[in-house]
């Protein structure tokens, strides 16, 4: 129960990553709050688990992140973790710079980007008082060259720096900034990045570029959100933990 008695906000926090994120941290004792578009499974959430409640966040929109955090505020009185996992990729659209339509790209980043700046931005004055972990989500493609995706690669380039600056400019307040960036975890968006993809070679890539030889899951990113979350990991503050199983140590995830 690393967790017991904190108030917890989840981005898309009703499925993938999210999801495993929202059941971990309520097993671990938390009041965890999910905002997410994903009405129907935010909703089934709430039914199935205690100490969770959903509100439907659109947080590309500020107004909507407004809105959430006022509920927040009223409710709670404070928020302790602030856990920025929303994100989109959008297969198919997304690709080399040169060949990225405008709405896409802003589409994009209005979710990845402005959506971790907008629930930040609320979440903080909800934290100042009593301090608190900010735990933002990039990806490999925040810390590796990673071709065909040059939205979605900006955004997470941008939320591995932006975790360093919060982390500065908040540590005062004791407010802790991480970051972790996934790669190869098992989600619809991976299927709809990776494996959907018919020149995705799938056992070349578990062979040669996966030290550890498996997919990862929802849950191992999950865990890792836990402990950045609790004061286990009091100390840690603007670091960016890579949970792939050692992929991008290994050179890049694309060397087919």
């Amino acid at each position: 129960m690393k967790l017991q008695g904190k108030i917890a906000v989840i981005t898309g926090g009703a499925a993938g990553i999210g999801e495993a994120g929202t059941r971990r941290f309520a097993a671990e004792g938390a009041k965890v709050i999910i905002l997410d578009v994903n009405e129907e499974a935010g909703k089934a959430l709430e039914r199935e688990l205690s100490d969770v409640l959903f509100i439907k966040t659109d947080i590309s929109d500020e107004a909507s992140v407004k809105s959430a955090f006022d509920t927040i505020a009223e409710k709670y009185g404070r928020v302790d973790v602030l856990y920025n996992n929303a994100s989109v990729f959008l297969g198919g659209r997304d690709g080399i710079l040169g060949d990225v339509e405008e709405c896409i790209w802003k589409k994009v980043l209005s979710i990845n980007l402005d959506g971790t700046y907008h629930c930040t931005k609320f979440a903080l004055p909800l934290m100042k008082e009593n301090g608190g972990a900010i735990i933002n989500t990039a990806s490999s493609a925040g810390v590796v060259g990673i071709p065909g995706c040059a939205a979605y690669t900006a955004t997470k380039g941008a939320t591995v720096t932006l975790t360093r600056g919060l982390a500065v400019d908040y540590g005062k307040y004791n407010i802790r900034t991480n970051c972790i960036a996934p790669a190869a975890i098992e989600t619809e968006m991976v299927k709809e990045s990776n494996l959907n993809d018919p020149n995705f070679d799938n056992d070349f890539f578990l062979r040669q570029i996966t030290p550890l030889k498996r997919w990862g899951k929802p849950e191992d990113v999950a865990a890792l959100a836990a402990f950045l979350a609790s004061d286990d990991a009091s100390y840690l503050n603007g670091v960016i933990i890579p949970c792939d199983g050692g992929i991008t140590i290994n050179g890049t995830v694309n060397k087919m």
